[in-house]
């Protein structure tokens, strides 16, 4: 196969409509726009979701539109019970839950969630906890301290 006799597939290819060029041609006269109107105009550009007046659906469900935080924080999440991997005594840091493939990256901050049991006792140290994941930290006798 040689590069100068490749040719693309049949019907793949089509010519380029050219409007305004006479009436011969086919499109001449309106050029394919109809005859009077919004939209036959030039510069016409119809905003997304514009209903022709009627009130866009985006205004009639204002329930559905919401809002996204900008300033929201994601976390990335460890629940207790996970933690039962690490040996007793052990101290468990971000890098730690790194490295135990716990935690994805370090891009986000790291909270402990009470999901689960943890059975040994470990000193936790990471950005965030909830309430109940210090108190069964607490309850297995290790020490949860945020950084």
């Amino acid at each position: 196969m040689r590069q100068e006799r490749l040719s693309p597939a049949p019907g793949s290819k089509r010519n380029r409509k050219r409007v305004g060029r006479g009436n011969g041609s086919g499109h001449g006269t309106y050029s394919g726009r109809g005859c009077k109107g919004q939209k036959s105009r030039s510069g016409f550009r119809m905003r997304p979701g514009f209903e022709g007046g009627q009130l866009p659906i985006i205004k009639r469900l204002p329930e559905k539109r919401g809002f996204t935080n900008i300033f929201r924080q994601e976390y990335s999440v460890v629940n207790v019970g996970m933690l039962n991997i690490f040996e007793s005594g052990s101290e468990v840091t971000v890098q730690t839950l790194l490295d135990s493939r716990l935690i994805k990256s370090l891009k986000n901050p790291v909270k402990v969630l009470a999901n689960g049991e943890i059975d040994r006792p470990l000193v936790i140290k990471v950005n965030k906890f909830s309430a109940p994941a210090i108190a069964k930290i607490e309850a297995a006798g290790g020490k949860a301290e945020a950084i």
